[in-house]
């Protein structure tokens, strides 16, 4: 039971890994064969591209599981602490709606793909499983905001928790 916590902990983090070594793969590979046999592989470059693409979005989850965002803290850390665990759920709220808004645009572009019927180049496979990343990745963030604005809450609740913890 423990080995599915930590799974669904690090959800984000293990998909990153395993796509950016398949990506690494295919990117030596496809130096090998340009450059020894001299022969390209037409398929390594798509593929190499849509894994970065998802690479991003379910990054961009666990970036936000880790904590780990862009911000100006100069003027929040001289505010008081009740106003800076107030401000942390106006943020984590903020990007909840920003993810959400951005799931359902995704969405709605995977729908028109779908409907179109349009292949990549290369590979031949339906656009929309690559542009599938937009809100699958989107999804995952939703559901980290989630968790980290249930923290917020929690810390703001009971702040002497947060120093025991």
């Amino acid at each position: 039971m423990k080995w599915i916590k930590k799974l669904a902990d690090n959800f984000e983090g293990y998909c990153c890994a395993v796509m950016l070594a398949v990506m690494s793969v295919v990117v030596f590979m496809q130096v090998v064969f340009r450059f020894l046999i001299k022969s390209s592989l037409p398929w390594s470059e798509e593929l190499s591209r849509y894994l970065l693409v998802y690479i991003t979005y379910f990054g961009c989850a666990y970036g936000i599981k880790t904590g780990a965002h862009l911000g100006v803290e100069a003027f929040v850390l001289i505010l008081p602490k009740a106003v800076q665990r107030f401000l942390n759920i106006v943020v984590q709220l903020g990007g909840l709606a920003v993810c959400l808004l951005i799931m359902k645009f995704g969405a709605d572009i995977v729908r028109a793909q779908m409907q179109s019927g349009q292949l990549s180049p290369a590979m031949r496979l339906p656009m929309w499983t690559m542009y599938s990343a937009i809100p699958l990745g989107m999804a995952f963030c939703v559901i980290r905001y989630g968790i980290e604005t249930v923290h917020a809450v929690k810390a703001f609740v009971k702040p002497e928790e947060e120093k025991e913890g």
